[in-house]
């Protein structure tokens, strides 16, 4: 999983021996006290001495050789710290503020007893069992709620209202006959006046879903009906990075205005087994792609 959520960062340990390099005095270690060794009892003549130049060699030796071991292992012990470390857990190695929302860590719900996941082989409608509140993304740090989408399951009108009125009647309509069984939301403004609205439409099963989508909302650009405030038919957002935040058995469809006018309305779509996300996000003037794209992310990871 992607962690976009620019939480706290769980401390690791590495549990290793106290270990202290010698101290220098005048560029050399100090000689390290020696042991006595208890006297044995002669039962021969005395072994000659080593000549007294031979052994301040052989201790010098004897000396660098601990210290090189003391210092490989906290080398060692470093290298490893920083190469299991994100690079924004490194003091010194932070990446600059890119734009993203402080999200609270996320997690999926647990399931019903003896449910399985949405996309377990088993599973032939593809249905998300968990509360699918718990599957809407929180909100981020510093974020005001919207007050009619607090998160929870919220009349059909209010996902309609994000399209013009002469749209709205035939997309009623397919959600009534098309199997739509509940539909929860969750919005929020952040400081900077960025409106962010996402809204999870769970249907009986992939294959309603899936019809719906594409009778209104994918397939031929003709047949996409457009968000409120878009006047044309949005482009695709190729800047958002497909390639590596997919999640596996689900859809992104993301869209930004090529010539947004006085509001910026950038939305995408995750098609998810049997359900579909809209998500919108719009501001006066420009509305950034990074906390756009990083939302659309966390989404798709909570679906997924």
């Amino acid at each position: 999983m992607i962690d976009e959520t620019r939480t706290a960062p769980e401390v690791r340990s590495v549990h290793e021996p106290e270990l202290s390099a010698p101290q220098a005095t005048g560029g050399v270690p100090p000689e390290a006290p020696e042991a006595e060794a208890p006297e044995a009892p002669s039962t021969s003549a005395p072994a000659a001495p080593a000549a007294p130049g031979r052994r301040r060699r052989l201790r010098t030796v004897l000396r660098w050789t601990a210290a090189a071991v003391v210092f490989a292992a906290l080398g060692t012990g470093v290298a490893y710290g920083i190469t299991e470390q994100e690079r924004t857990d490194v003091p010194g190695l932070a990446t600059e503020d890119d734009g993203r929302w402080v999200y609270p860590k996320l997690a999926k719900p647990v399931l019903p007893a003896g449910a399985v996941d949405p996309f377990d082989r088993t599973n032939e409608g593809q249905v998300h069992y968990a509360d699918l509140s718990a599957l809407l993304l929180p909100l981020p740090a510093g974020a005001r709620p919207d007050k009619q989408l607090k998160g929870g399951r919220v009349p059909a009108g209010h996902f309609l209202a994000e399209f013009p009125d002469h749209q709205r009647e035939d997309l009623e309509q397919d959600l009534i006959d098309g199997g739509l069984r509940h539909v929860v939301a969750r919005g929020w403004t952040m400081a900077d006046t960025t409106s962010t609205r996402i809204y999870l439409l769970r249907f009986h099963s992939a294959v309603f879903a899936d019809e719906f989508f594409s009778a209104h909302l994918g397939g031929e650009p003709e047949a996409i009906a457009p968000l409120n405030g878009v006047d044309q038919v949005a482009p695709v957002d190729e800047s958002y990075p497909s390639t590596t935040a997919g999640v596996p058995s689900t859809d992104r469809h993301v869209y930004g205005e090529s010539e947004p006018g006085a509001v910026h309305v950038r939305h995408a779509y995750i098609t998810a087994g049997d359900t579909v996300a809209l998500i919108v996000q719009s501001r006066k003037g420009t509305s950034a792609a990074v906390p756009f794209h990083q939302t659309v992310v966390l989404q798709n990871q909570l679906l997924g």
